[in-house]
């Protein structure tokens, strides 16, 4: 594991699990179109000792609350809840966070890790789902870093985040939107969607 005091850029990839992108009841392999552009943003962090990468992974237990809101999905120890295979190495020197709702900054150990990079200038975001977990947490992750006066920028690469398409759910309308709430809200906004 990197040396946390040198990590000045941190990576966040949000649930680019294969419940999300391969298997289940909420899979949309549609999202595989924006992997190249998150391989290439973590080949940037990968052998940089200033940068670090930590991964989001959904996952819950039969008794979750969340599944009245979403139909169940990426239970804890199935495969739905792993990583997608075109990202694991990338995992090796990587943070792992689970977590157990739509916003990753209230996974257990995620505040008290963050709060471990002190010398921590940027983190961008990439992810899915673009209007759920990508923009509840980094929305509320910008929140956090004003709450305790942390001078860090936020961005969400645009062409590194995806959702699904489905009747009345257009994946790039829904997307652009995000972009607009998390840029509203401090996130700053780099390159351009993938359509």
């Amino acid at each position: 594991m990197k040396e946390e005091k040198r990590i000045k850029d941190l990576a966040i990839n949000i649930d680019m699990i294969n419940g999300f992108v391969k298997e289940g009841t909420l899979a949309a392999p549609s999202i595989m179109r924006v992997v190249k552009r998150q391989q290439e943003i973590l080949d940037e962090y990968k052998n940089n000792e200033e940068k670090g990468i930590i991964f989001i992974r959904d996952e819950h237990t039969k008794d979750a609350v969340e599944f009245k809101t979403f139909l169940e999905h990426c239970l804890k120890g199935s495969t739905e809840s792993e990583l997608i295979d075109e990202l694991k190495e990338y995992y090796k020197d990587a943070y792992d966070f689970p977590k157990n709702s739509t916003n990753f900054i209230f996974a257990p150990g995620f505040q008290e890790q963050i709060n471990k990079f002190e010398n921590l200038e940027t983190v961008t975001l990439m992810g899915c789902l673009s209007e759920v977990c990508v923009k509840n947490g980094g929305i509320t992750l910008r929140n956090y870093f004003d709450q305790n006066n942390k001078d860090i920028d936020i961005y969400v690469a645009a062409d590194a985040i995806d959702t699904y398409d489905a009747p009345g759910h257009n994946a790039d309308e829904v997307t652009e939107q995000a972009l607009n709430d998390m840029e509203a809200n401090g996130i700053k906004v780099l390159g351009r969607r993938v359509k």
